[in-house]
């Protein structure tokens, strides 16, 4: 027999042999490879009928036992991997070897497990990083004489000084390899996380964002089913929103719940993910289809924003294996990207709003103030005619004139709020062809007289962002002209040069003081200088008491572009 020739070697010739294997050893980095092989040479160098190989967690409790000689019939019948009492934990507990001839009356021996096979002798060596013990070797019942000798011995001694070189390698190899795909898949969820949120950004609507991030979630996760409770804005409800996957209409019985109420509404209120194992546990609130439809585990996820929690992300999976740490820590991410996004359009709906209800406290104001007492003076006016009308006709009739004035007047104001209030385009026209449609409503809304200069080629090679620019501070200028000046003639004046488009819109009105009354102008002067800023030019308002206004604003041209092999001087 093999065993039998190997036993019989002189020592010299076995320890060569040994570290043959010792050399390919080392050289492995698959961690279960290196405790087979070790176990493999362990039984095949000590000439033993039995080997096994254990390693030791951080805790110094059996992590792996890895055996050689034993049948997979002997192994399926032994609890596995073994509890460490007896004589395994004896030699967890010593820094020597330990060799043993007969197994059954050594004192700490505790009996074998049940289906465990009988063995007789055992040689046993302790693995060691530094002082720590990392593991043993364990080799049982010599196969000629029955017991192990001191050569025995002295060969597992060297081979657990390899072993435990190689057990570290292997181990150093696998955190790092665990490591190394941790990273990586922390960077995909990154990567992901970085897309979605570019396409959230972009996004105007709650549907859209909701049904996005929960299918990007499910795709990568696989996950089977998903769905969305969002939050009322003035309330403590949370309402379905959106459902995702087809082997359930729906995971709980209900469409809404309150915060703190069931599972939902109780990860609303917590704050933290909820993870419920539907194959060994009932839930009251579920679907009763959500657990017979094969699905194992089920996820609520608080969609959490700067501003507390909006609404609950669900997902569900059929899959056996539960969800990892990263798995829920790239939901809570997607999660908060979604609340982020819902918050972000909600605030600026809130804006908008606000916004509208000033404009209109705006206009009201003005109307009261300004429109609605002119119409009450006029309807006075002729009041005062109609009486006068029997005693002093003369009178009456320049009341009435002076009501028809004011009439006039009135009708001008109300046709100046009619121009600063209709939003006007660049349409498909050209810069100077809406100014001039700007100029001829401007006349007859406001009832100034106004004139128009310019090329009349108009401005063809102006970028449509440069002209649009122009066009606005056009229109701002007008309305601000209709409303505030008291004008009796406007003079507007285009003109190029190599390097810009220029525009200038000029009054003969009461003006104003710059630095006193720059705010008091509607939003014209500020919205003026943001558009030429935008269009990367300037403007330049300039105005005296009784002087008029005058707003000057460029907009550059383009830079030509030329090729590597054009030259500007050619």
């Amino acid at each position: 027999m093999l065993i039998y020739a190997q036993s019989q070697d002189p020592f010299e010739t076995r320890l060569q042999k040994l570290h043959r294997d010792a050399a390919e050893l080392v050289g492995n980095l698959s961690f279960d490879s290196v405790l087979e092989k070790i176990a493999s040479i362990a039984l095949e160098r000590s000439g033993g009928s039995y080997a096994a190989v254990a390693t030791l967690d951080e805790r110094g409790e059996i992590e792996r036992f890895v055996t050689a000689g034993m049948l997979h019939t002997q192994i399926e019948k032994i609890s596995h991997p073994p509890k460490g009492f007896g004589l395994i934990r004896a030699m967890m507990q010593t820094s020597k070897a330990l060799r043993i001839n007969n197994i059954s009356s050594d004192p700490r021996h505790a009996g074998f497990p049940p289906g465990h096979p009988k063995m007789t002798s055992l040689l046993g060596v302790p693995l060691f990083q530094g002082q720590r013990q990392i593991g043993q070797i364990y080799i049982t019942d010599k196969a000629i004489s029955g017991e192990f000798s001191a050569e025995d011995q002295r060969l597992m001694e060297i081979l657990a000084s390899y072993a435990a070189v190689a057990i570290i390698n292997a181990r150093l190899f696998r955190d790092f390899t665990m490591h190394d795909r941790v990273l990586t898949r922390q960077n995909e969820n990154l990567n992901l996380l970085n897309q979605l949120a570019s396409t959230l950004s972009t996004s105007t609507e709650i549907n859209e964002i909701l049904d996005q991030g929960l299918y990007q979630l499910m795709d990568y996760l696989r996950l089977e089913v998903g769905e969305v409770f969002l939050g009322n804005e003035d309330s403590r409800q949370l309402n379905l929103l959106i459902h995702q996957g087809d082997i359930v209409e729906n995971l709980w019985k209900r469409n809404r719940f309150s915060i703190g109420e069931s599972t939902v509404g109780r990860a609303a209120k917590g704050d933290v993910p909820i993870l419920l194992n539907l194959t060994d546990n009932e839930y009251a609130d579920l679907n009763p289809l959500t657990k017979a439809r094969g699905l194992h585990e089920l996820a609520a996820i608080p969609m959490k924003g700067r501003r507390g929690v909006v609404g609950v992300l669900c997902v569900a999976t059929c899959h056996p294996t539960p969800l990892t740490e990263p798995d829920v820590q790239y939901a809570q991410g997607i999660a908060a990207w979604m609340a982020t996004a819902i918050e972000n359009i909600r605030l600026n709906l809130q804006g908008r709003r606000l916004a509208i209800l000033e404009e209109r406290d705006r206009i009201g104001m003005d109307l009261h103030d300004g429109i609605i007492q002119s119409i009450y003076a006029v309807g006075l006016t002729l009041e005062h005619a109609r009486l006068l009308m029997k005693d002093d006709t003369a009178l009456a009739e320049t009341r009435i004139e002076q009501a028809i004035e004011n009439l006039n007047s009135t009708i001008r104001d109300i046709r100046s709020y009619i121009l600063d209030l209709r939003p006007r385009q660049l349409k498909d026209e050209n810069l100077m062809q809406g100014i001039n449609r700007l100029v001829q409503e401007f006349r007859a809304n406001s009832l100034i007289e106004v004139s128009l200069t310019g090329p009349k080629d108009g401005v063809g090679n102006l970028p449509e962002p440069q002209a649009i620019a122009l066009f606005h501070i056009c229109q701002e200028a007008l309305a601000n002209i209709a409303k505030h000046a008291h004008a009796r003639h406007t003079e507007v004046t285009v003109w190029t040069t190599a390097e810009r488009t220029l525009i200038e819109i000029h009054d003969d009105g009461r003006g104003f003081d710059p630095e006193k009354t720059r705010v008091s102008i509607g939003h014209g002067l500020s919205n003026m200088e943001t558009r030429a800023t935008n269009a990367g030019g300037e403007v330049d308002i300039s105005s005296d008491i009784d002087g008029g206004t005058t707003v000057l604003a460029w907009v550059p041209f383009p830079e030509p572009e030329f090729s590597d092999n054009e030259s500007i001087f050619e």
